[in-house]
């Protein structure tokens, strides 16, 4: 691909915690280049059009006067509210705030779905089921949790690919046992209602952990992310226990949402699975993705796999500025 002919764009993938900036280089409605990602904590800025000028000032030079941003919220109405990120603003506004021609906004999972679908399926990492690709044609179920859950749809037809944006993570969470029942109860008495995302998430090893017995006599950590590092690593036995419970539930949950998609394979994303992808390759979340009753033979030929782009939130938010143009 002819590099000199490519358009140039700015991209963002904007969640709960981060906030990445990158250039991208688009031609032929395909991403010709990524650039490095500028990460910015969303927590340091009181908007999104400061987060902005915060990249613009890295850059050093003028934005190119398009973009594309991957949110971490519904992409509809005239007011638009982060699920897990204090950020609100207007679409209809924004393009104007940042100083910019044009601004596509996709939903953070439709980008990594986009992200997926130009991705080359040797590039895909295995998880569990066959090794087979996901179908081309077909329905392929995009999960993924990291502040938050994430579900989005990936159909391949003959035309080439379609996305479908979904807030499939704020679904009711199915407790399978006592322990879970005991958890779904507690987070209740907190939250009132109980989605995927309570239990399935950053903040869902802290919730789980902290269901389990003797709990209150545990060890304190600063933040989730000491929480998640002593379970990876197995300094801390009761966070490895709820990390052993959190992929039960994952597997759960990505075999109802493949379900109900009617997908023939399913590839994670987030920020998550990257990190614990040993772990997800044990017993536990292929038992619980397969044991869906009537339905057990079917989820055992359901490949899962685990997209290993370092970026796809950035990468997708190109492709899908890509596909809309010739």
């Amino acid at each position: 691909m002819n590099e000199t002919q490519a358009e140039e764009i700015v991209v963002a993938d904007i969640g709960g915690t981060h906030a990445r900036f990158a250039l991208a280089r688009i031609a032929g409605g395909r991403v010709a280049a990524l650039g490095d990602a500028a990460t910015l904590k969303v927590s340091d800025y009181p908007d999104l059009p400061a987060a902005w000028r915060a990249f613009a000032a890295r850059l050093g030079r003028e934005p190119p006067p398009r973009a594309c941003f991957a949110v971490a919220c519904p992409v509809r109405g005239e007011v638009l509210k982060f699920t897990n990120n204090p950020w609100v603003f207007r679409p209809g506004e924004l393009a104007g705030e940042l100083g910019i021609d044009e601004l596509v906004l996709v939903n953070d999972f439709g980008a990594v779905a986009h992200a997926v679908a130009e991705t080359d399926p040797q590039e895909l990492i295995h998880i569990a089921g066959p090794r087979r690709p996901p179908p081309r044609p077909g329905i392929v179920s995009i999960i993924g949790p990291g502040t938050g859950l994430g579900v989005a749809l990936l159909l391949f037809d003959r035309h080439g690919h379609r996305v479908v944006e979904t807030e499939g993570g704020h679904a009711e969470f199915a407790p399978l046992d006592d322990f879970e029942a005991a958890l779904a109860l507690r987070l209740r008495q907190s939250f009132g209602r109980v989605s995927i995302e309570r239990v399935i998430s950053g903040s869902g090893l802290a919730q789980i952990r902290a269901a389990m017995p003797h709990a209150e006599n545990a060890a304190l950590f600063a933040d989730d992310r000491d929480l998640w590092a002593a379970a990876i690593s197995g300094d801390d036995l009761l966070a490895r226990a709820a990390l052993e419970r959190f992929c039960l539930c994952l597997g759960a949950a990505a075999g109802d949402i493949a379900l109900t998609h009617g997908a023939g394979a399913i590839v994670l994303g987030g920020g998550l699975p990257p990190r614990i992808k040993d772990f997800l390759r044990g017993p536990g979340f292929a038992q619980r993705l397969v044991a869906k009753g009537r339905y057990a033979e079917t989820m055992a030929d359901l490949p899962v796999w685990l997209i290993a782009h370092e970026q796809p939130g950035l990468f997708g938010a190109a492709a899908a500025f890509a596909a809309r143009r010739p």
